[in-house]
């Protein structure tokens, strides 16, 4: 499923909700740990100066949340809407989901989705 087909996909019963609260926790880390600049991009809230403990590879999306220390090209912010449209689509199980797609994102069908080249996990092709 491309990216915009998984943002106009039907979503899950009660998924809203966890969308909702998945933010609101993203957003509650990220104000505690972020030392760098919020600031809220096309409907994502960036939380930059992110301890590294604080969240995995590059960065993190948590509900409309993205965690991260300083990994905020236009590139890798597309790639994180994507994973908002992810959330929104699947709430609360999303973690369940992404866990079950495993740890390779060149595997990971919501790392394919979201775009592996935006994402860092491969070198764009010329």
């Amino acid at each position: 499923m491309s990216a915009p087909e998984a943002a106009h996909a039907r979503p899950l019963p009660l998924a809203w909700f966890g969308f909702a609260y998945a933010t609101c926790v993203g957003f509650v880390w990220g104000a505690i740990w972020s030392t760098g600049k919020i600031e809220r991009v096309d409907g994502l809230w960036v939380f930059r100066g992110m301890p590294k403990w604080t969240f995995r590879r590059g960065g993190t999306c948590v509900g409309a949340c993205y965690l991260t220390n300083q990994n905020v090209s236009k590139a890798v912010l597309r790639h994180e809407r994507v994973h908002v449209s992810q959330w929104r689509r699947y709430g609360l199980a999303m973690p369940l989901l992404y866990a079950l797609a495993g740890q390779d994102p060149l595997r990971n069908r919501f790392e394919i989705e979201a775009g592996l080249e935006d994402g860092g996990y491969v070198r764009r092709t010329r």
